[in-house]
């Protein structure tokens, strides 16, 4: 046992130092980024470069992850990991339909080129991808998501070496690890991108239940670091609950951002919509009654519910229930229904683009290298927030 004294940071722990800027507007910020990826051997879409897009990731979640989601967050250049429990000829229609191009100057088929098949790391997920693999028109199916919550098993990286030399035209997207030593191990077993966080979620509660964990913004930055080092890259998986946290993560190092939470509750995640009334505190008087005879206006609010997918609510989903070895490490809650993502979208990315004038990064890709953090112990006012 040892204990290590060095502060760890989240993002609730800094803000970013305003600096002079030369920017005039936010519409002068390009948040696109291209990346060539280290261990793809594929075809590339222009300038040498793998990937283009704005890289902001929904999460491989119920609720978060559907092909609704993807084709709408596409539109904007955006990446969706869809969620594991589609199945084969689900995705192969996915994948296979007629070529959807964007609404901007690459033109590339958007479900090829921002949409990414999760699995898992047992020979039934194997079988799975390459079952879609075979049917899928060559070359449309570029991304995989190899997802597990603990990704320091020996198993977990045996397994994205196996992958890599039965698919080296895939991109491997892996994960979740939180440190610079098994970031580097799996881009040299051959991931392109990995996915950091453990615990940070908002409907995760593998801290709880295990102690496990590590704060987020200084495993972003860690991990970027060793990534960086070997030409691979990053995704900040969690933790995020406003577009401030979002800018942190970039400013810390991400190459890409995955968002659970902050896109659950609209309409493209699908899910019902659950009402609920509540007494207010608004008193509604009849006229030509005594002022004792009120009663109290009722409010109506509409909820999707939404649950970490190593809940007991997932287990029971889509497996029957928790095995008896294991217990339930997320949380099942009702978030506000928010209708279509469109207006998140922009709440997103106006803020991410706000922050790089404070910053002065015209570029999101310069954002890193223009940021100065400050630690601090609150980093905004709750006097309006709700309880």
């Amino acid at each position: 046992m040892r204990i290590e004294d060095e502060i760890k940071l989240d993002y609730s722990d800094v803000l970013i130092r305003p600096k002079r800027s030369t920017l005039g507007s936010r519409k002068d910020v390009d948040l696109e980024r291209g990346f060539t990826f280290r261990n793809y051997d594929g075809d590339t879409i222009d300038d040498y470069r793998h990937y283009r897009g704005v890289p902001i990731m929904a999460s491989n979640m119920d609720g978060v992850g559907t092909v609704e989601m993807a084709d709408k967050l596409a539109q904007q250049g955006m990446f969706t990991c869809l969620v594991k429990t589609l199945a084969v000829n689900e995705l192969v229609d996915y994948f296979n339909k007629e070529k959807h191009t964007l609404p901007r100057p690459s033109n590339n088929d958007y479900r090829k080129e921002h949409v990414a098949m999760s699995i898992g790391i047992t020979d039934t997920d194997l079988a799975k991808f390459n079952g879609v693999y075979k049917q899928v028109t060559k070359g449309n199916l570029k991304y995989v998501c190899i997802d597990v919550a603990n990704g320091y098993s020996e198993r977990f990286g045996n397994f994205v070496r196996k992958f890599r030399k039965k698919f080296p035209n895939v991109v491997i997207i892996a994960g979740n690890v939180v440190t610079g030593e098994m970031t580097e191990e799996l881009i040299l077993n051959g991931a392109d991108i990995v996915k950091v966080g453990i615990g940070p979620g908002s409907v995760c509660t593998t801290r709880i239940q295990t102690g496990v964990g590590y704060p987020q913004l200084s495993a972003v930055m860690e991990c970027a670091d060793a990534a960086h080092g070997l030409g691979g890259h990053i995704i900040a998986d969690g933790g995020c609950s406003t577009p401030g946290d979002v800018v942190k993560a970039f400013a810390g190092g991400a190459d890409f951002v995955m968002l659970g939470g902050m896109l659950a509750g609209h309409d493209e995640g699908g899910g019902n919509i659950i009402t609920k009334h509540y007494e207010t505190n608004e008193l509604i008087y009849e006229l030509g009654t005594h002022l004792d005879n009120h009663t109290r206006k009722i409010e109506e609010k509409s909820f999707v519910q939404f649950y970490g997918m190593s809940s007991d609510a997932a287990n029971t989903k889509h497996f029957g229930g928790l095995k008896d070895y294991r217990s339930s490490e997320g949380r099942e809650v009702l978030v506000p229904y928010r209708g279509n993502v469109a207006n998140t979208i922009q709440d997103i990315l106006g803020g991410i683009r706000s922050a790089c004038t404070y910053a002065g990064a015209q570029r999101l890709k310069h954002l890193m290298r223009c940021a100065t953090f400050i630690r601090c112990n609150d980093t905004h006012n709750r006097v309006f927030e709700k309880n």
